[in-house]
């Protein structure tokens, strides 16, 4: 590619690998014991209370505070792709803000396209994660409205009902989880407007952080603690 430097290309494949093996080891991973695991465990239990109650008001409000927050990071992954393209129209004097900055190196009108055009691919991925897990969320508040009352006869048709609603939940959480690792792995990626290295050094810095949330961190400690004993 135009004005492409080995660094760049393995700046490149660093932030790629990175993200591609987080996703792997934190959705794809076989012992999962980290923090959205924990929370896909919760979505669970939550379905089946909803199920033993007559009146659900509580989950409906559950839910669209799920949905509102949601709707928002959309709405934010939107703004984030226009802001991308203003970048791309004050080309040159973002140009000459990265290269003033420490580290910053001096690159070609094609390449900062080139990059520019891959952060908007990154809002744009993030959008239509956001966008299914809000349809998602939406299904699932339909599955919620079509199980069976906790009085009703049939306890089979109750639990698959169950099955349903708390597997679709688990989507939808699945989905926005990505949207939000988009989002937070464009941080690493701003990182080559600047240089490669820092490209690679911002990479490894949030794939660091996101892993000890996932597995060291406060949040995960409140997960795992167990109900007392009775």
């Amino acid at each position: 590619m135009p004005g492409f430097t080995l660094y760049d290309y393995l700046g490149l494949a660093f932030f790629v690998l990175m993200w591609a093996g987080y996703h792997v080891v934190i959705d794809r991973g076989r012992r999962r014991r980290h923090l959205s695991s924990l929370m896909d465990l919760q979505r669970h239990r939550w379905m089946e209370e909803m199920a033993s109650r007559d009146m659900r008001m509580v989950d409906t409000a559950i839910m669209g505070s799920l949905q509102n927050g949601t709707a928002f990071f959309a709405s934010t992954s939107l703004l984030a792709i226009g802001g991308a393209a203003t970048l791309l129209r004050a080309g040159e004097d973002a140009q000459k803000i990265f290269a003033d900055l420490p580290f910053g190196l001096a690159t070609s009108r094609g390449l900062w396209e080139l990059k520019v055009i891959g952060l908007g691919m990154i809002f744009g991925y993030a959008f239509f994660k956001f966008a299914w897990s809000y349809r998602l969320f939406n299904y699932t508040a339909i599955l919620i409205g079509a199980t069976p009352p906790a009085a009703s006869p049939d306890a089979a048709a109750r639990a698959r009902a169950v099955d349903r609603a708390a597997a679709m939940n688990v989507a939808a959480g699945r989905h926005f989880t990505r949207g939000q690792r988009a989002f937070f792995f464009s941080f690493g990626y701003l990182g080559w407007f600047i240089s490669p290295f820092a490209l690679m050094a911002m990479t490894a810095a949030i794939a660091v952080i996101l892993s000890r949330r996932q597995f060291d961190s406060d949040a995960r400690d409140a997960a795992l603690r167990r109900e007392p004993a009775s």
